[in-house]
């Protein structure tokens, strides 16, 4: 019989793994925040919003990697949470959470030609729509919700990914700059396949 002394520490309700000061506030942003009464009715900068993510997308078609990662700020996330509207990412599982360091590091590989899981190249085509525009408690800030199709062709293996972004957005003047991008596909508690691809 196993002693007290054997069993393994219960796990910290708190987290380090990137601070715990930004998981706080990625849960607090991210929590109640498409409220009818901050939607953004503007048709001009909801367009500018549309433009900026259908430049994203297009980036991301085009494997064009420098061009997509210069649209994240210093400080961003992107996550693609393993429950439902995100959760908590300290206590719970998620399909990838990603800062800046490792954003880098994955489109380093990327870049390399020799990232196995890329091998043949995948093609992709986006489509996004239903795109709305929420404001928050920072003037300059945006919460962003669209719906997207990421069609996937690698070899002869034909995949598809669906679900709903939502961007945490800031207004630097001539442009936006993402700080979070959080991927909900639809069917984030099935067998996945690995994302091999940026979504």
């Amino acid at each position: 019989m196993r002693s007290p002394m054997d069993m393994p520490p219960a796990p910290s309700p708190v987290s380090y793994a990137v601070s715990d000061a930004l998981y706080r506030k990625l849960i607090g942003d991210f929590s109640a925040w498409r409220v009818p009464a901050r939607e953004v009715i503007d048709p001009v900068f909801r367009e500018s919003v549309t433009r900026f993510l259908y430049r994203e997308a297009r980036f991301l078609d085009d494997q064009a990697f420098d061009g997509w990662l210069a649209l994240f700020a210093q400080d961003c996330i992107y996550w693609i949470p393993g429950s439902a509207d995100g959760g908590d990412p300290r206590t719970e599982v998620a399909i990838s959470f990603d800062d800046r360091r490792r954003l880098e590091d994955r489109v380093f590989r990327l870049q390399t030609g020799m990232a196995w899981s890329q091998r043949p190249v995948s093609r992709t085509a986006r489509m996004i729509s239903n795109v709305e525009v929420f404001s928050s408690i920072d003037a300059d800030v945006y919460m962003v919700r669209a719906v997207f199709q990421v069609t996937e062709l690698q070899g002869q293996d034909m995949r598809s990914w669906h679900g709903w972004s939502g961007h945490q957005i800031r207004d630097i003047g001539t442009q936006f700059e993402i700080l979070v991008k959080q991927v909900n596909l639809i069917n984030y508690d099935q067998n996945l396949r690995n994302p091999s691809i940026i979504l």
